[in-house]
């Protein structure tokens, strides 16, 4: 440090403190800080942490592996028993269908165990809350940590999924010392954000994405904040939902403490902290161990998102991994750089809790679901790209670059275990990964006011695998046991059918040798409420969202469909045959005259629905594996006799020629049909280098909006931005580029509208002109 003399701008070194001017100087700082916000040291890391004296201590006096396996099973059961709770008793959808969680950590906030059921994803991130409870509440005087307290917490910025979710943790205190922590995480759908459903598309800066609970203590030596919880209900459109799910989840972890305590009574203190520290070492020298055993090299794996939610652009997602010896890195950079006012970034974290979603449900399901199933693995990043963003970029749609996370490390995994010898799980092709469903938000026949989401998005399809077809609408890929819900019961609580509901669309599959699972449909309308909306918030409309392996297809792109204008309830009041729905049907057809049909991208931003309104989406498709023309021709005959295929796709994807009307495969004519396809393929065919030298452009073509770096072998990223004369295309490193941010849509149409209004208005005076 120096010090500039003004009148000859020599430097002098600085004069040392002393050791009481230091502490007056400490004393002002820790007095006057203005702002905590999320610890960068707590966040930028998913290891596990050193292990305490106190734990060494309790391990030191020796592990009996059979006790350990015993308080393992007991914690386990405390914790599937809390879940029950929580989804038994949850208001919210996201609790009835199983999107929750119950888990055990450290006293340094480590996740020892998980619940069987549940979302695993949480198991990568609620240690950053409670290390960031220790380390700024702890000894806070305010604060404090105390028997029966209670912290909450929901903002993806200081460790969650997304903002939907909302954790109660609390902590286990034997003789005034912090031994342990519970916490139940359930997604609770509702949360203030500026449309109803908690992940609002229509976010442009952070303060549109709802409640931001940076972990603050709620529960207070077991009494609930009352005045806290007045704020949150005020905060929320559905203050009921707010607090009854707040005390299921507090009704659940104490539960979950009951059985602990007991257990902690049975076998004693050091023992139960041994127990619980030495799981989550296992699991971290497992996992070193099952890396050594992959093969070395560079796996890479290249995705795109279609769209902001409001407008169509091609944002890349780059991961490549790399394994040597029992080392594994995961580079992110290259990845686009985030849109400061768009809803689609996501906090470093929140992708990192997918991965581990892959690892711990694809990669190694046998392992307990802990922190340290991740803690070893070097994940690199540049801050300020879309899937790392920075503090001050909305994330009200953060699953968009999260769940890309999980298809990354799930489709590399695929092709790193192939050739070893000893595989943990089956290879399997992408999983469907897009939020489809419909959320809602108004006041409901019961006139109360909602907002949240349906269950549907959990049908996502299953990838296939080498010797099986994947599962239809199986399960969503974060969480293998929810349930995707009955409209019946729904319609009880809101007001609105679903008139279409989980059927089956012909030919959505990713077709190969084994095919992906099929999607659905859902046709929804409202009817007799004086406020009601719908929302979508879903990419791959126009660019695949996941794809295949080994020569299987991907999803298909599927648009958002509208039928406006018309009320088709009184339709079907008046002619039941009308009531004959399917998205293909109708937008072909079109039978409700005087409609308007409507078709977009699938990022709809909160829409006020008229009674009878139709609106129109589809589920996607699990990936396909192997190649189409591979597969048994009898498994084409017969899907295309069960309808889940169409003869058209029959025959130019698969090959196969059937006799349509009594579905008897035609052999001979098969075999000539394949036969041609692979001469087909092979006048095709050219040398590689000539390939590349006729695909691989310089740059992007120059109308596409696209973020990301061109070329896997550039850490410069090429971004679209816009200024006072238009767009223009700018690269750069990620520091060096200027804030993104796209213009409002309606005001580039208004800008549209006025430059056709002005050359009207000419051309109409050049006209006056001549006739004068």
């Amino acid at each position: 440090m120096t010090t500039v003399d003004r009148d000859t701008t020599t430097s002098t070194p600085a004069k040392e403190l002393t050791a009481q001017e230091q502490e007056w100087v400490d004393a002002f700082m820790d007095e006057t800080t203005l702002f905590l916000g999320p610890d960068p040291e707590i966040m930028r890391s998913h290891s596990i942490a050193e292990r305490s004296e106190y734990e060494d201590e309790c391990i030191s006096k020796g592990i009996d592996r059979i006790q350990v396996e015993r308080i393992r099973k007991r914690i386990s059961g405390a914790l599937d028993e809390g879940y029950e709770m929580c989804e038994a008793q949850g208001a919210a959808p996201g609790a009835k269908w199983g999107d929750l969680t119950t888990a055990i950590y450290t006293a340094e906030g480590d996740v020892s165990y998980l619940s069987c059921h549940g979302v695993i994803a949480f198991s990568a991130i609620l240690h950053h809350p409670i290390r960031y409870i220790m380390k700024y509440w702890k000894d806070e005087p305010t604060v404090g940590i105390h028997a029966g307290d209670g912290f909450i917490h929901n903002d993806a910025r200081y460790g969650n999924v997304h903002n939907t979710d909302q954790s109660m943790i609390m902590p286990i205190i034997r003789d005034g010392e912090i031994i342990a922590w519970v916490a139940a995480t359930i997604h609770e759908g509702e949360n203030g954000a500026c449309e109803p459903g908690g992940m609002p598309s229509g976010s442009e800066t952070p303060f549109d994405d709802g409640l931001r609970m940076s972990p603050f203590k709620i529960v207070e030596k077991g009494h609930l904040r009352r005045d806290l919880l007045t704020f949150l209900q005020h905060s929320v459109r559905d203050p009921k939902l707010q607090l009854a799910d707040l005390k299921v989840k507090i009704a659940a972890v104490n539960r979950i403490m009951d059985r602990i305590n007991t257990l902690i009574d049975e076998v004693g203190v050091e023992t139960f902290v041994a127990a619980i520290r030495i799981t989550i070492e296992d699991v971290d020298a497992e996992v070193h161990r099952r890396i050594g055993e992959l093969p070395d090299g560079t796996y890479s794996f290249n995705q795109f998102m279609d769209s902001t939610l409001k407008e169509n652009i091609l944002i890349k997602m780059a991961c490549k991994i790399t394994v040597k010896g029992d080392q594994m890195t995961v580079d992110l950079r290259g990845s686009g750089p985030e849109i400061l006012n768009r809803a689609m970034n996501s906090p470093l974290c929140s992708v990192k809790s997918m991965m581990m979603q892959a690892i711990l449900a694809f990669w190694w399901p046998d392992l307990p679901r802990c922190t340290s199933a991740m803690s070893c693995i070097e994940i690199i990043s540049d801050e300020g790209t879309w899937s790392d963003a920075s503090y001050d970029a909305p994330m009200g749609q953060s699953l968009q670059a999260s769940f890309r996370g999980f298809s990354c490390m799930q489709a590399l995994y695929g092709k790193m275990q192939f050739s070893t010898p000893r595989k943990y799980s089956n290879v399997v092709a992408n999983w469907y990964n897009q939020i489809n469903t419909f959320l809602w938000g108004g006041e409901t026949q019961h006139g109360d006011q909602v907002g949240n989401l349906c269950a549907d998005l959990n049908g996502m399809p299953g990838g296939a695998k080498p010797f099986r077809d994947g599962e239809d609408s199986v399960s969503p890929l974060f969480c293998a046991m929810a349930d995707t819900a009955e409209q019946e019961i729904m319609e009880e609580e809101v007001p609105f059918m679903q008139l279409v509901s989980k059927r089956l669309i012909k030919d959505n599959m990713g077709f190969g040798k084994f095919t992906g699972g099929m999607g659905y449909e859902m046709i929804v309308a409202s009817e007799g409420t004086p406020h009601w909306g719908f929302m979508t918030v879903t990419s791959g409309s126009k660019f695949s969202s996941i794809y295949g392996m080994f020569g299987g297809y991907g999803c298909g792109a599927y648009p958002l469909a509208m039928v406006k204008g018309v009320n088709t309830y009184d339709s079907f009041r008046k002619d039941s045959r009308t009531f004959d729905l399917s998205i293909e049907k109708v937008m072909n057809e079109r039978p409700f005259e005087g409609a308007k049909y409507m078709t977009s991208h699938m990022g709809l931003q909160f829409d006020v629905a008229k009674d009878g309104e139709l609106y129109m989406i589809a589920q996607g498709a699990g990936g396909g594996y192997g190649d189409p023309i591979e597969r048994d021709p009898d498994s084409v005959v017969h899907d295309a006799e069960l309808g889940r295929i169409s003869p058209k796709v029959a025959r130019d994807i698969f090959c196969v020629a059937y006799d349509e009307e009594h579905f008897r495969l035609d052999a001979a004519e098969t075999k000539r049909l394949r036969e041609a396809r692979r001469k087909e393929r092979l006048s095709l065919g050219k040398p590689y280098a000539e390939f590349i030298e006729e695909f691989v452009t310089d740059e992007p073509p120059e109308d596409l909006l696209y973020y990301g770096n061109w070329g896997d072998d550039t850490e410069e990223l090429t971004a679209t931005v816009f200024t006072v004369n238009g767009r223009k295309r700018v690269t750069g490193k990620v520091g060096e580029l200027p804030i993104v941010m796209i213009p409002d849509r309606r005001e580039l149409k208004i800008e549209v509208l006025e430059a056709r209004i002005a050359e009207l208005e000419e051309k109409h005076g050049e006209m006056v002109s001549k006739k004068s």
